[in-house]
C-alpha cells in the first residue's frame, strides 16, 4: 500500500526573494564600508556584518529557513572559517587570490567570534519578528 505524496513546499513569496537580495547588498556595501575603518569598533562592526550577510545568503538559497535554523548554520559557517584561521589555509588563498580575503580573512582573532554572535542574534530576531507577523 502506497502512501500519498507529502504536498510539495510552497515557493518563497518572490517579495522574500527581492528584500533578501536588497539586503545582501545593502550589508556588502556597509561591510566594504566599514572595513575602511580602524579600531576595535569598526573590526567588531565588520565581524557582525560578515555574519549577517553569511545569514541573509543562508536565507537567499533557503527563504523558508526558520530564523533560529538560518542563525545556526550561519555562526557555524562564520565560526568555522575563523577557525580555519589558525590553520594558514585562508592565507594562503589569499595570497593566491587577494579578493578572498574578504571571505576567509587571513588571521584569527578571538574578538571576531562574538561579533559573529552578535551579527547573527540581531538578523535572527529581525526575521523572527517578521515571521511572527
Amino acid at each position: 500500500m502506497s502512501r500519498p505524496a507529502p504536498p510539495a513546499p510552497e515557493a518563497a513569496p518572490p517579495r522574500r526573494r527581492t528584500v533578501l537580495a536588497a539586503a545582501v547588498v545593502g550589508t556588502l556595501v556597509a561591510g566594504l564600508l566599514v572595513s575602511r575603518g580602524t579600531g576595535l569598533a569598526a573590526d567588531l562592526a565588520g565581524g557582525a556584518l560578515y555574519a549577517v550577510l553569511v545569514q541573509l545568503l543562508v536565507l537567499l538559497a533557503a527563504p523558508r529557513t526558520r530564523p533560529l535554523v538560518a542563525g545556526a548554520v550561519a555562526l557555524g559557517l562564520c565560526w568555522v572559517v575563523e577557525l580555519a584561521q589558525l590553520t594558514g589555509l585562508p592565507a594562503t588563498a589569499v595570497d593566491a587570490w587577494a579578493p578572498l580575503h574578504y571571505v576567509l580573512g587571513s588571521t584569527f582573532s578571538a574578538r571576531d567570534l562574538p561579533a559573529y554572535a552578535a551579527g547573527v542574534a540581531a538578523l535572527t530576531a529581525i526575521d523572527a519578528t517578521r515571521k511572527a507577523r
